[in-house]
């Protein structure tokens, strides 16, 4: 067999020919690779099982408004904790972030108050991903930044990881194919009732 002109027709079929089956393999191969090497590659670099995840509520919204406006409606939950103004502003995300965004996570070391932090619950299907406003001994207090209120307290065996760095959009890709998936089950079991 020529090896070299084998590899021509296989860049050929995949980079060069627009056809319907070119498209489909070249989508099965991309989700064969982020799946099986650069997620698990992703998750052994940054120490976490869930080195991504798309953010699927709006309790981290600002709702696009500029941050001084932000502080004025929602400052004084914050004050009440013991954070200023002066403080949140060096925490990171200080303008939220947005349903459809996708986070990058890190195994955090160490979490500290402002901290982006996800975490398991045993009330939600999906990790949760809300501000550290505070860290004591059991564990964290965290809140979105769009709730009026804190979660119940997360102990560290919960903690998933820390986000470190905001990719916007992207996540609407799993969002839609997840909602895709639950209309079809959900069509798939009517059929059987």
């Amino acid at each position: 067999m020529d090896w070299k002109k084998f590899a021509k027709k296989i860049h050929h079929f995949l980079f060069v020919e627009d056809s319907a089956l070119s498209w489909l393999v070249n989508l099965g191969l991309a989700f064969l690779i982020v799946k099986f090497l650069l997620y698990p590659g992703l998750s052994l670099i940054l120490g976490t099982q869930l080195p991504l995840v798309a953010v699927i509520s709006g309790s981290m919204e600002h709702e696009g408004i500029a941050f001084d406006q932000w502080w004025t409606n929602n400052g004084a939950w914050y004050e009440g904790q013991n954070i200023s103004k002066s403080d949140f502003q060096s925490y990171p995300f200080i303008n939220g972030f947005d349903k459809g965004d996708v986070m990058l996570l890190v195994n955090p070391e160490k979490m500290r108050v402002g901290d982006v932090l996800v975490y398991t619950s045993s009330s939600y299907q999906y990790p949760i991903i809300h501000r550290v406003v505070a860290v004591s001994e059991g564990g964290y207090t965290v809140k979105g930044d769009h709730n009026p209120s804190a979660d119940s307290p997360v102990s560290q065996d919960q903690v998933v990881g820390k986000a470190l760095y905001r990719i916007p959009k992207l996540g609407w890709v799993k969002i839609w194919a997840v909602m895709m998936w639950d209309q079809l089950k959900g069509g798939y079991h009517a059929l059987l009732s």
